[in-house]
């Protein structure tokens, strides 16, 4: 019989393409924290399980590696700090801490006073220009990246967390502190902003 923890890994190795985790896995990984809760040096399985997924998250929002292994390092203090207080809300406990580390994001720059990174990939700008039924992506990328350096932060991290990362809205409203439907409309509200942007600069009938 596998225990506990080899239960929760293998689980938890979910399908990525549509970020699913099963109900026992989820259920398992709430016996270790409410372990946790009772003992800190009982944090360390969902520490070695989630540092690397947190790190990326960070590392893609702030730029410089040494930066981002300090806000993680922040993010998993306050984690062991607060857990005693985590409440299980029907999502898996990733979005809380990607919760934190969004919160330890925003702090950084404000304490900072610098521009957020906006780090994408190609395919990833091209997924966006799609959604706003853009025909010719290349005709449209250069404008694009313009107008989402000017978002807000909060607008920036649905664009991330929805059209980079591909979380489903469920996920996405655990982390922002939103309802589902209300991530959802933000989203497509900001995507209507943006394409009223970019048809003006390319001097296009909005």
């Amino acid at each position: 019989m596998l225990s506990i923890t080899s239960t929760i890994e293998t689980a938890l190795r979910m399908d990525v393409s549509n970020r699913t985790i099963s109900t026992e896995a989820i259920q398992a990984e709430w016996q270790e924290i409410q372990a946790a809760k009772q003992n800190p040096a009982l944090f360390r399985p969902l520490y070695q399980r989630y540092f690397d997924p947190i790190f990326r998250f960070v590392r893609s929002r702030c730029g410089a590696e040494s930066v981002a292994g300090d806000i993680c390092s922040q993010v998993f203090l306050k984690a062991m700090q607060k857990i005693k207080g985590y409440e299980f809300k029907g999502v898996p406990f990733s979005a809380w801490l990607y919760r934190i580390a969004s919160n330890e994001i925003a702090q950084h720059y404000r304490n900072t006073k610098k521009m957020r990174v906006v780090s994408a990939e190609e395919t990833q700008i091209e997924d966006i220009v799609e959604e706003m039924d853009f025909d010719n992506y290349g005709a449209y990328r250069e404008v694009m990246l313009e107008v989402l350096e000017e978002l807000k932060p909060i607008d920036l991290q649905l664009i991330e967390m929805r059209f980079f990362e591909k979380r489903p809205f469920k996920e996405i409203s655990a982390i922002l502190g939103l309802s589902e439907s209300n991530a959802k409309v933000k989203t497509y509200r900001i995507l209507e902003r943006l394409k009223k942007k970019i048809l003006k600069r390319k001097g296009l009938k909005v």
